[in-house]
């Protein structure tokens, strides 16, 4: 028996699962790279089976959508007004202005910077493939710039994620495979918008889906190390968000519980 439970808190050590959840990080960003990369080539290239493919798949929904006005007026107002990048900004400028208030300033800093970076990397790759847009038959929807990779294909991962790793410590447990399931189909829906109305390709959408996953992991994998390095307790990121503090109550009954968005290794107490 003493054998099975010294496993058993082996098993679920922090420091093995901390370590595990790096090496997963390590291996998912080389992993995430290399696709996009491929992705990347195979579209500069004009690899005639993918460019069918892709042509096929915008020319079939965008003639589906063109025959059906009333998901024409869903799709619009979705792309519009839920799923665009600037709605997803606003939220997150506003849950930023409310977690700065907290005090977990570093948790602000973090969502910003994830932001920006998959705003302005999103906008040097278009700059540097170049790639036109769709050209249809009988388009219903336009958008102006290039075209891969899709602007908000990157940010529906991006805006759902900031705001879900940020603010899942506030969701009960319960509610929180729903709300990454939300999370998860809000990112998809709006790949599915944009390939439909006829301004994206397929291949724009998931070089779009890998970018931001790319950046969400990176920027991520950064906070937990500071989070290590603050001597702050390793976290499942996943399941409790970056920062459970901010709920005003450490996860673990057996860590010291410490004020939302404090530090103890700063002077004063603040992150």
């Amino acid at each position: 028996m003493t054998s099975t439970s010294a496993r058993a808190r082996k098993r679920f050590d922090p420091d093995r699962r901390f370590g595990l959840r790096m090496a997963m990080v390590a291996l998912a960003l080389p992993a995430g790279a290399l696709l996009f990369g491929l992705l990347a080539a195979l579209v500069e290239t004009k690899w005639s089976p993918l460019l069918d493919l892709d042509t096929d798949v915008a020319t079939g929904l965008n003639d589906w959508v063109r025959e059906h006005t009333a998901w024409q007026h869903v799709l619009l107002f979705l792309t519009n007004w839920v799923w665009d990048p600037n709605v997803y900004r606003v939220l997150i400028a506003i849950m930023c202005a409310w977690l700065w208030w907290r005090g977990a300033r570093r948790l602000v800093v973090w969502a910003v910077v994830t932001t920006i970076v998959g705003g302005l990397l999103g906008a040097l790759l278009k700059e540097v493939f170049t790639r036109a847009r769709p050209t249809l038959p009988h388009p219903v929807h336009h958008s102006d710039g290039w075209s891969f990779p899709s602007g908000h294909a990157l940010m529906g991962v991006v805006g759902p994620g900031v705001l879900l790793l940020a603010l899942l410590p506030l969701i009960p447990r319960g509610w929180r495979p729903v709300a990454w399931v939300v999370a998860i189909g809000s990112a998809v829906g709006v790949g599915f918008t944009r390939v439909a109305l006829g301004v994206h390709f397929v291949t724009d959408v998931v070089g779009g889906w890998v970018l931001g996953l790319i950046v969400l992991l990176a920027t991520s994998a950064v906070f937990e190390w500071w989070r290590h390095d603050a001597g702050l307790r390793r976290v499942a990121a996943g399941e409790e968000g970056l920062e459970p503090e901010i709920d005003g109550a450490d996860a673990d009954p057996e860590i010291p519980r410490i004020r939302p968005g404090t530090d103890p290794d700063s002077p004063d107490g603040r992150n």
